[in-house]
């Protein structure tokens, strides 16, 4: 039987060219994408394809676009056996977060891929980061159900589950990385699926159990901790009504200053029936709030930990579950309970 994908094409450095005025990177039309692909039929594949907003850089991209993927993706549910999200790196890894959360009891393989060089360069890495996302959208394994049924990244010869991967470089082809959890594949002269990391593959796609659940509130604010901050820019931030969550990225396995001034704000914003969670900002590793006594204060005064979540998958989830009218306990053990597989639980 055919195996049929849908791509969706957002945007990104892939589908550009350089304005002949300005220089600039430009989006073109993906009809032009895939006339320049026509190795794409031998894999055998019905291929369509979908613009479900006016083609943008990443850079641009806001939770509602993550909601028009995700409608788009579920309109079509019953149609294709996968689907491939053409997106800038720049953002990607926030659109895999959203969509793994939006796209409930996903069966079949999401896979957003993108280049750091356009389609038409000599060099570009498009040509192959496009030709085998499609190809694993539509693997299947030796039961005829989908090989990678999530959302995942493919970016330079490996598959990452969405929500755990970062980008980490700006100019080489290798730009993603998962820190806290293996590659799901790597390709070679062959595919080499690491199924041990994969989530089930032994239950069909049926509809029934697919859900779109695409409820989006940014009611959060992020901060990354450093020497010497100000109380003078942090406490305004913690004092504005409009953030009911607050994100921070703090150094090793929890730790934070003990500065009277910051412990009590953060307090005060707890106290207030607020939430505010901790990831580490280090690449790797994980948070443990009671490892060091420097994070011992914030364990006491009741912040989250956000265990080995990246700020991507982090930050996408929070605004998922404040979307989805999660509140004060309920909400805190869903931030800090694997819903997805966007972290380690102990």
């Amino acid at each position: 039987m055919i195996r049929r994908v849908l791509l969706i094409y957002t945007g990104g450095t892939l589908g550009m060219v350089r304005d002949e005025h300005s220089g600039a990177l430009i989006s073109f039309a993906l009809d032009d994408v895939l006339h320049k692909l026509p190795e794409l039929k031998a894999l055998g594949y019905q291929l369509d394809a979908i613009t479900p907003f006016h083609p943008i850089d990443s850079s641009q991209v806001e939770p509602h676009h993550w909601q028009s993927i995700a409608q788009s993706i579920a309109e079509h549910y019953s149609s294709y056996d996968g689907f491939v999200v053409l997106h800038g790196t720049d953002t990607m890894a926030y659109t895999a977060g959203a969509l793994s959360y939006m796209l409930d009891g996903l069966a079949k393989p999401v896979i957003l891929t993108g280049s750091q060089l356009p389609l038409g360069y000599p060099r570009t890495d498009a040509r192959e980061n496009l030709t085998t996302a499609i190809e694993l959208a539509g693997a299947i394994n030796a039961n005829g159900h989908p090989r990678v049924p999530e959302v995942c990244i493919y970016f330079d010869y490996r598959l990452f589950r969405g929500n755990r991967a970062s980008k980490f470089d700006s100019d080489k082809f290798q730009a993603f990385q998962s820190p806290n959890y293996p590659a799901l594949a790597e390709v070679g002269t062959a595919i080499r699926f690491q199924d041990r990391y994969i989530r089930s593959t032994n239950e069909p796609a049926t509809e029934s159990v697919f859900k779109l659940r695409k409820g989006i509130d940014p009611g959060v604010a992020g901060i990354r901790l450093f020497p010497g901050m100000s109380k003078s820019v942090v406490v305004p931030l913690l004092e504005s009504p409009e953030n009911r969550v607050l994100l921070m990225e703090t150094f090793g396995m929890g730790n934070a200053p003990t500065h009277p001034w910051l412990l009590d704000a953060l307090r005060q914003y707890i106290n207030s029936g607020r939430t505010v969670v901790s990831v580490t900002q280090c690449r790797g590793g994980y948070v443990d709030m009671g490892r060091y006594h420097s994070a011992t204060a914030l364990r006491e005064m009741g912040v989250v930990s956000g265990r080995d979540m990246t700020f991507e998958a982090a930050i996408t989830k929070i605004m998922w579950l404040l979307g989805n009218d999660y509140t004060g306990i309920e909400l805190e053990n869903s931030i800090s309970k694997g819903l997805k597989g966007e972290l380690t639980e102990t």
